[in-house]
């Protein structure tokens, strides 16, 4: 997937997102940047630093004017600001492919070092977020309704050897599950399920359809779990994983899971020992703020 982010001068914003997704080395997905109005000019000093801060090295961007081939060979086009989105869309850019980042990101232009700061982070932010929604892997991540039952149920037959039926997953959202699908316009292309008990959070179930898998699914899947359980204050989310599910163990080891414990002949057909993974949260306290 081809994503062409757009501000006015391409020396400030633009290049600090582009530099930003380019980093978490999505699957399948390149970014680049243009501008509006770009004249050649380098990336400013005040982003190269900020950006440098996080890691991330710009300083060999130099500005470039989009042209009508970057919009052509372009996926999706996101636009620093509701004004460039705007203006391409008077040029006769279709709808579908432009979207808005954060709803419009400041300018910092001219700004101080603290002013580049703010706008690197909510930039950071925004594209977190789209990340999390499943934007760049053409799906989006939803809560579950009573459409996904049955495509659920049958993801799980795919996944499991003792799969859920539509009857269980319908008991389990009674009971108190969340679950999150995500789905592109043509059908769901993986699901994830939590247990909140009071401040604790257990993940049922993390299924994503093979012809899907290694585009980012089940990492915006997780993510929402995240999400879920920061909003609900939970200490910690815990799952079990088969011993020998080596991609499953290495994913949430990237996400922060840590193996707290073995589980002896948790699964059968074929009888296999679980790993224990958990991930922890802190939270400010509040009473050390008064």
């Amino acid at each position: 997937m081809n994503i062409l982010f757009i501000c006015t001068g391409n020396t400030c914003r633009s290049p600090m997102a582009e530099g930003y997704l380019n980093s978490k080395k999505l699957y399948g997905v390149t970014a680049q940047s243009r501008g509006i109005a770009a004249d050649g000019s380098p990336v400013s000093e005040n982003s190269k630093t900020v950006m440098a801060e996080a890691g991330i090295d710009i300083s060999g961007h130099v500005s470039r004017q989009v042209t009508d081939t970057d919009i052509d060979e372009a996926d999706k086009i996101i636009c620093l600001s509701r004004s460039h989105a705007a203006a391409l869309a008077q040029a006769g850019v279709p709808a579908f492919k432009l979207s808005v980042l954060g709803g419009g990101i400041s300018d910092p232009f001219g700004g101080s070092p603290d002013v580049y700061r703010n706008c690197r982070d909510e930039i950071f932010r925004a594209v977190d977020k789209l990340c999390e929604e499943g934007f760049f892997g053409n799906f989006r991540i939803v809560p579950i309704t009573e459409k996904h039952i049955a495509p659920i149920a049958k993801l799980e037959k795919i996944c499991f050897s003792e799969p859920w039926s539509a009857e269980g997953l319908i008991e389990s959202y009674r009971s108190g599950t969340k679950f999150f699908v995500a789905e592109n316009d043509r059908h769901i292309i993986g699901y994830v399920g939590i247990k909140p008990v009071i401040d604790e959070g257990y993940i049922t179930n993390v299924a994503v359809y093979p012809a899907y898998r290694r585009q980012g699914a089940g990492t915006a899947l997780l993510k929402r779990i995240f999400t879920f359980a920061e909003e609900e204050k939970l200490r910690f989310v815990s799952l079990e994983v088969r011993v020998s599910n080596y991609a499953a163990v290495s994913l949430y080891q990237k996400l922060g899971f840590i193996t707290e414990g073995r589980r002896k002949d948790f699964y059968r057909n074929p009888r296999e020992d679980a790993l224990i993974m958990t991930k922890r949260f802190d939270y400010p306290d509040e009473d050390s703020e008064h």
